[in-house]
C-alpha cells in the first residue's frame, strides 16, 4: 500500500517526555536561495505552506551564499509564524520538526537547521535531519504528485542547478547511483547559456520562454555522451558550443530571432541527452516500476515531454512532482521526514536523535541506509 492511501500515525521517538509523536510535521528548507516552511499532516495533507524566492541575487547573475544565509536568517522567524498561523497550530501541537541539513550551501543549512533545532528544543519535539537530495527523490511519492502511486523501485532522474543524477530508488534510505554529470549540472548549463543570451537570472525559465519562439532544429549543436554506454552526463561541451555560436567578439545582443533559435536548439539538445541517458539507466535496472523526474529542471515542459516518451516506450508510467514542487520547497522536506518516520516504525527501530547532527555541504545518499542499520 502506498503511504498516501491511509492516515498513518508517526511513531518517532525522542529522548524527551514532551515529544508528541503522531502530530503534524513542520519543515524548513534553506539549502540555497529559497526560504521555505511547510506543515504536513501525517497523511501528507498540506496544512500550511510559505515560500520566498530571494530576489537579491539577480544583479549578481547567481546565488551569493553569504547574501542567501543572511536572508534566511531575516526571513525565517516571520515565515514560520505565518505558516503556523495558517495551519492554526502552535509548536506544542506538532509531532516533529525537520529541516534540510545537507547537502547545500553551508551558511543557509546552518541557519535553517539551527533554527529548527531551537524550535524543537523549545517545544520538546523531535528534530529530523533531512537529506535535501532524498527529499527530491521521495517527492514524487507525495500524495497527489502523480496519477498513480509510485512504488519502489523506480528510476529517479534528478535534474537541477546543482545536481544531475540517475538514481535507482529501491526504498526509503535505499539509493543506488547509476550515473551522474562529469562536469556541469543541467540547470547550471541552462543558467550559463541564458546569461550568454542576456536573459538574466534565474536563467532556466527565461530560456524556456524564449525557446518557445525559436526553431529547435535551426542550430546544429553536439549531444555529449549520447549513445555511449552507461548513463553519465556532460554539458560543458554543449555550453561551449553555444558560446562559439554567439561569438566572443559580439558586443551587442543577438537579434531576438537568432537568440530564440539558439535557445530552442540548446534546449532540444539537452532534452535529447536526457532522453538517451534515462533510457540507458532504465536498462540498468531489473524491474523499475516507473520513470520519475524531480528537481528544478523537471519543470521544463520540453524535457518532461521527452522523458514521458521514454517512459511510454519502456512500457512504464511517468511521474513528476507538480511544477510548484519541482524547485526547492519545504513540502518535500516534510514528506521525506514522514517517510523516514514510517520506515523507522516499520522496522521497529528507535528514531535517531538528530539534534547533534551538524549541517553538511555534502551528504551522499549512500549514507542514508545507516539510519536504518543497513549500511
Amino acid at each position: 500500500m502506498h503511504p498516501a492511501d491511509s492516515c498513518v500515525t508517526l511513531t518517532c521517538a525522542q529522548n524527551t517526555p514532551a515529544a508528541a509523536a503522531g502530530g503534524p510535521v513542520l519543515a524548513i528548507e534553506s539549502s540555497c536561495d529559497e526560504t521555505a516552511c511547510a506543515i504536513l499532516a501525517p497523511d501528507g495533507h498540506v496544512l500550511g505552506e510559505r515560500l520566498i524566492s530571494q530576489d537579491a541575487h539577480a544583479m549578481f547573475g547567481g546565488v551569493v551564499p553569504e547574501i542567501a544565509a543572511r536572508a534566511h536568517l531575516a526571513l525565517l522567524p516571520a515565515l514560520v509564524r505565518e505558516t503556523l498561523a495558517e495551519a492554526g497550530l502552535a509548536p506544542r501541537d506538532l509531532g516533529a520538526i525537520a529541516a534540510s541539513t545537507g547537502p547545500g550551501l553551508i551558511g543557509g543549512l546552518i541557519v535553517g537547521a539551527n533554527f529548527s533545532k531551537g524550535l524543537a528544543l523549545a517545544s520538546g519535539r523531535p528534530f529530523i535531519a533531512v537529506n535535501h537530495i532524498e527529499a527530491h527523490a521521495l517527492s514524487p511519492r507525495f500524495p497527489g504528485a502523480s496519477e498513480e502511486p509510485v512504488g519502489f523501485p523506480y528510476l529517479l532522474l534528478l535534474v537541477s542547478g546543482g545536481h544531475c543524477q540517475c538514481i535507482a530508488v529501491e526504498g526509503v534510505g535505499k539509493y543506488r547511483r547509476l550515473g551522474g554529470t562529469i562536469d556541469d549540472a543541467a540547470g547550471e548549463a541552462f543558467d550559463k547559456v541564458a546569461k550568454m543570451l542576456g536573459l538574466g537570472w534565474p536563467g532556466g525559465p527565461a530560456l524556456e520562454k524564449l525557446a518557445e519562439e525559436g526553431n529547435p532544429q535551426a542550430v546544429s549543436l553536439p549531444r555529449p555522451l549520447h549513445g555511449r554506454p552507461g548513463c553519465d552526463f556532460s554539458f560543458s561541451g554543449l555550453k561551449t558550443a553555444v558560446a562559439r555560436q554567439i561569438g566572443e567578439d559580439v558586443q551587442t545582443a543577438l537579434p531576438r530571432r537568432e537568440a530564440a533559435d539558439l535557445a530552442a536548439s540548446f534546449q532540444e539538445a539537452v532534452a535529447d541527452v536526457m532522453a538517451d541517458r534515462a533510457a540507458r539507466a532504465l536498462d540498468m535496472m531489473t524491474t523499475p516500476s516507473a520513470l520519475v523526474v524531480a528537481g528544478g529542471v523537471a519543470a521544463n515542459r520540453v524535457i518532461r515531454a521527452r522523458l514521458q516518451e521514454v517512459a511510454k516506450a519502456a512500457g512504464l508510467p511517468f511521474a513528476a512532482p507538480p511544477l510548484r514542487l519541482c524547485t526547492d520547497n519545504a513540502v518535500m522536506v516534510a514528506w521525506a521526514a514522514i517517510e523516514t518516520c514510517r520506515e523507522t516504525a516499520r522496522l521497529g527501530l528507535p528514531f535517531p536523535d538528530d539534534l547533534k547532527m551538524r549541517p553538511r555541504p555534502r551528504w551522499p545518499l549512500a549514507e542514508m541506509a545507516a539510519r536504518f542499520g543497513t549500511a
